[in-house]
């Protein structure tokens, strides 16, 4: 019964972990290994499984916590993620309209690589995972109003920092 609920409701979140970890490390192998030490960890609790509410949420929130761990650790924060456009979104899109987009992609990324990390892990997990706000503050062990007040802050700071860089061109 074990190996099925792992496969039926663990193995599916790998994809997800996998941006999460991504997200968080900037580097793709030390990403895979997190997921995988996840899924690990994950297996090595079954025993606990049937008091856990939502195994979405423990699965993540283990994978955040792996993943933090490690850049701190590491030490790693100055490396940039860089994500190729999918090729059929750009091929309806001119050269100087895919530059422009690129651009803002570009600077969306470096005002988020700067807010503080329980902001950036609620953007993304709000605007890139689409998660609800009682969602993530379940992962993150934050009341609902906390995660909006964060979200609200972490918007406009981004918002602050990209028109700094348009008016001064820095």
């Amino acid at each position: 019964m074990n190996i099925q609920r792992f496969q039926a409701e663990v193995l599916p979140l790998k994809d997800k972990l996998f941006r999460l970890a991504l997200r968080i490390t900037l580097n793709r192998e030390d990403a895979q290994d997190i997921v995988q030490e996840t899924m690990l960890r994950v297996w090595d609790a079954r025993e606990r499984w049937e008091t856990i509410e939502s195994m979405e949420a423990f699965c993540i929130t283990i994978c955040r916590n792996q993943a933090l761990d490690f850049v701190k650790k590491a030490n790693r924060r100055d490396v940039s993620l860089e994500e190729e456009a999918p090729q059929s979104a750009i091929a309806d899109v001119s050269p100087h309209e895919q530059m422009v987009r690129g651009e803002g992609i570009r600077l969306v990324r470096q005002a988020m690589d700067r807010l503080p990390e329980v902001q950036r892990s609620i953007m993304e997990l709000r605007d890139m995972e689409g998660k609800s706000y009682e969602e993530i503050g379940l992962l993150l062990g934050l009341g609902e109003s906390q995660v909006k007040v964060y979200l609200h802050r972490a918007r406009k700071k981004i918002k602050a920092i990209i028109e700094q860089i348009e008016h001064y061109g820095l």
